[in-house]
């Protein structure tokens, strides 16, 4: 049996796993998440891969810290490969942690092999956010945390949040969403700093982050995976075509009718992508 270990690194402390043997595959997950996301993944990719599963400043076990830049969890992330893990690397992250995953590899040439981009939400969730149900989703979320009392009564509270629909009504989270995926947010929310959701809902999420500029330095193969923005896919047509152009070597893969958690709601169909990608890293 492959053993699993929990580990801390770094200033804030980070929490990490480290299980398995093989090509180093480091998963970044998504805001509001924590470790544990990438479970239904996970699953199927611990044989294949020595999996590092990091939890971003503020989410889970890491610590809390002052600042919730998207280039604060990039600096995180640069430190932690630097002092923690030898090359080669693979980085597969997903929204927020496709982001990190993109300017880290810009950062680190020498040291990343490939990465994988699963729906990044860029300016969905930066400068446009106040046009989108995000902010709604996110200041309800925040209010829940704050409001605390356990993840019997998060999940509640998500499933009241109330999202305004294109035909001018509201339908609540309970009904967009599954029981179990409200309870596992609620699970992840339970441990999150509130504060984390501040710089998304006030639009300044991004700020310091040279979107797409940043794209133009990474130089190993990347791969971009597109949820389907009318399904609640967070990465828009027009953010992805500026990703393939800025991308030296990248590949754009869409999944018509998935939302924005693929690697969730669709784990066998992510690994075997991700097992192609990584037999053309090898050639």
């Amino acid at each position: 049996m492959t053993q699993t270990r929990q580990l801390f690194s770094g200033d804030p402390r980070l929490r990490y796993t480290d299980t398995g043997k093989g090509h180093t595959l480091l998963l970044l997950h998504g805001v509001t998440r924590a470790q544990g996301d990438w479970g239904p993944l996970l699953e199927s990719v611990a044989t294949d891969y020595r999996v590092v599963e990091l939890e971003h400043r503020g989410h889970g076990g890491s610590a809390r810290a002052e600042s919730y830049l998207v280039t604060d969890y990039v600096g995180d992330t640069t430190r932690f490969l630097k002092n923690e893990i030898d090359g080669p690397v693979l980085i597969l992250g997903h929204s927020l942690g496709a982001m990190v995953a993109a300017a880290v590899a810009a950062e680190l040439p020498n040291l990343i092999s490939g990465v994988v981009m699963e729906d990044p939400p860029f300016h969905t969730m930066g400068n446009r956010i106040h046009d989108t149900n995000w902010q709604t989703l996110f200041l309800g979320m925040r209010e829940a945390v704050k409001q605390g009392g356990g993840v019997a009564r998060l999940a509640e509270a998500l499933a009241a949040i109330e999202l305004p629909t294109a035909e001018g009504g509201h339908r609540t989270l309970a009904q967009l969403r599954s029981a179990s995926s409200i309870m596992w947010s609620a699970e992840c929310l339970q441990s999150l700093d509130p504060e984390v959701l501040t710089p998304v809902i006030d639009g300044c999420w991004l700020n310091g982050f040279a979107f797409p500029e940043v794209l133009r330095h990474v130089r190993c193969p990347a791969l971009l995976l597109q949820a389907d923005p009318t399904a609640g896919g967070a990465l828009v047509d027009e953010d992805a075509s500026s990703v393939i152009e800025a991308l030296r070597f990248g590949k754009r893969i869409q999944f018509p009718g998935a939302g924005h958690q693929l690697h969730r709601d669709f784990p066998q169909s992510v690994r075997q992508t991700l097992r192609d990608f990584t037999a053309t890293l090898t050639r």
